[in-house]
């Protein structure tokens, strides 16, 4: 360990059989894929450890109609107590992957060819899942500016034709680390209403939310928009627990939960399975403690990288994220020769997101996860310096 009791050193990361660590080569360090590299909380390994020790693996038994009653209490109680927001547990249905999630809802309320508002630069899966299912992305574009990451809500109407059905938003968003205001999500709520579309809420960074800003889920601000909303979200990112596959989609009303299952019953969508749910409920209900010092480690982070970027990189265009620990940041000025990716993937020995993926136009830009110890990230840092420098000599 280092100086943070959850961090983990590079050699503890490298024995980990997953994605992150083991994707790329020995010499490249990792920052793509949207994964902490930070031991979990306490509260969330005992109750893993449990399971072990006991050789619990039948079918559970914690209430609910098929076993999973604790995790909707759990979700129930962590969005009044965050959030401020009252659910009603017979419209919450649990899932194991929020992805699925989003390919059955497009399903559901849309026909191929119909539009699904997106948007961009979007986390990738959403595209597939609108390219995919034969429907059609209605770009809505966030645009980099002087105060960060905006867009105009407004514009959205003219965007909107007799064939758009739903809105995909993903608040905070991913990979710009926005937050959307009240008066944000209340316009995407206006123009839901207005125009009988459903608003498809991916809010799975709802706990990495930095100080000065607040998460609203878009559920709570009226019955009206409640209605048309299905909410889907996790503690996988919040809490590090991606693998163990566990999840909430959260209908507004029951009117739109029947829409959904005349399509999709619930039998169909698949459950999470008992260690997916043991640590779900471990974590939103025992493990506030270790979230709030991973934020404060996060804010750190987040800081030193402007800073730095700033400092020594500054054609390179950032924004502080309010929210995640990612960041999307714009190469266009280092006059790369190829993709954003490739050059650090190459010159660096840095593994970040490409661009392209969350936007067509995107090759000039990577998304940076800064979750990993402050020793790793000046590896990281230093690494990007020293390419950019050499580039620059070489021209």
């Amino acid at each position: 360990m280092s100086a943070n009791s959850f961090d983990l050193s590079i050699d503890v990361l490298r024995n980990r059989q997953n994605s992150k660590w083991q994707r790329y080569g020995a010499d490249v360090l990792p920052a793509f894929v949207a994964e902490m590299d930070f031991a979990v909380a306490r509260p969330i390994q005992r109750a893993m450890e449990r399971l072990g020790a006991d050789q619990d693996y039948g079918y559970p038994d914690r209430g609910g109609n098929h076993g999973d009653g604790t995790l909707v209490d759990a979700f129930g109680k962590r969005m009044k107590s965050r959030f401020d927001w009252e659910i009603d547990p017979a419209l919450v249905l649990p899932v194991a992957n929020l992805v699925q999630s989003t390919f059955s809802t497009i399903l559901a309320f849309s026909q191929p060819g119909d539009g699904v508002v997106l948007q961009l630069p979007a986390y990738p899966p959403f595209h597939d899942a609108i390219h995919s299912t034969g429907r059609r992305m209605v770009v809505h574009r966030l645009n980099s500016g002087a105060e960060g990451w905006s867009h105009a809500p407004q514009s959205l109407d003219a965007l909107i034709d007799d064939t758009t059905r739903i809105i995909l938003l993903c608040n905070p968003q991913n990979p710009t680390g926005r937050v959307f205001t009240e008066e944000e999500l209340r316009e995407f709520g206006r123009v839901a209403c207005e125009r009988d579309l459903i608003i498809l809420s991916d809010e799975i960074h709802c706990d990495l939310v930095y100080p000065g800003t607040k998460h609203i889920p878009i559920a709570s601000l009226s019955p009206e928009i409640a209605a048309r909303t299905i909410t889907i979200t996790s503690a996988t990112k919040g809490f590090n627990i991606p693998g163990l596959r566990c999840g909430v989609m959260y209908f507004g009303s029951a009117d739109l939960q029947k829409r959904f299952h005349a399509y999709l019953p619930a039998r169909a969508v698949g459950g999470p399975g008992i260690h997916g749910v043991d640590a779900t409920v471990a974590a939103w209900n025992h493990g506030q403690n270790w979230l709030d010092d991973v934020l404060a480690h996060l804010d750190r982070n987040r800081r030193h990288m402007m800073q730095f970027i700033n400092r020594e990189l500054p054609a390179i265009k950032l924004h502080m994220p309010e929210a995640t620990y990612l960041n999307w940041l714009d190469c266009s000025a280092l006059g790369l020769p190829g993709s954003a990716f490739d050059f650090f993937h190459d010159k660096a020995k840095i593994a970040f997101s490409g661009g392209e993926a969350f936007d067509p136009e995107g090759k000039n830009f990577v998304r940076f996860n800064f979750a990993t110890s402050a020793a790793i990230l000046d590896k990281i840092l230093d690494r990007m310096a020293e390419a950019v420098r050499s580039n620059a000599n070489r021209a």
